[in-house]
C-alpha cells in the first residue's frame, strides 16, 4: 500500500481558494497492478466520509455534485502528487480532507469510483476551514 501525506489546508474566507496536495510514497506491492484510482474525500465530525473528486490512471475524473465547477482534481505522476484545486469556497466546504488511493489489475466498472469503501490507502487528513 502507498503512504499518502496531504498538505495545503488552512483557513480562508468564503469565495477564496485553496490547493491541496497529496504526495504518495512506497509502491503498489504487485507490479501487475498497473491501474489506479485516486480521490479526495472529506469528513466533518458526526458525519460519514463523503467523496469529493476522483481520478484514474486513464485521466478520467468524477466530482460530487456539490463541488462540480468549483473544484478540480489533477495529478502529476512525475512528482507522485495528487492535487485538489478548490475555488469559490463555501462555509459548507469546511471539513477534514483526505487523500485516498487503490491499485487495480484492471479499472473497475464505473472508474473512477468515489466511494470510501473502494479505497484501501489513506492519508492522515488536512483541515480546511471556510469562514463566512
Amino acid at each position: 500500500e502507498a503512504a499518502l501525506v496531504e498538505s495545503g489546508g488552512g483557513s480562508v474566507q468564503a469565495g477564496g481558494s485553496l490547493r491541496l496536495s497529496c504526495v504518495a510514497s512506497g509502491n503498489r506491492g504487485d507490479r501487475y497492478k498497473s491501474r489506479y484510482n485516486m480521490a479526495w474525500f472529506r469528513q466533518v465530525p458526526g458525519e460519514e466520509r463523503e467523496g469529493v473528486a476522483s481520478i484514474d490512471s486513464d485521466g478520467d475524473r468524477r466530482y460530487a455534485g456539490s463541488v462540480e465547477g468549483r473544484f478540480t482534481i489533477s495529478q502529476d505522476n512525475a512528482k507522485n502528487t495528487l492535487y485538489l484545486q478548490m475555488n469559490s469556497l463555501r462555509p459548507e466546504d469546511t471539513a477534514t480532507y483526505y487523500c485516498a488511493a487503490k491499485w487495480f489489475y484492471a479499472l473497475p466498472y464505473g472508474s473512477p469510483v468515489l466511494s470510501a469503501t473502494d479505497f484501501d490507502s489513506w492519508g492522515q487528513g488536512t483541515q480546511v476551514i471556510v469562514s463566512s
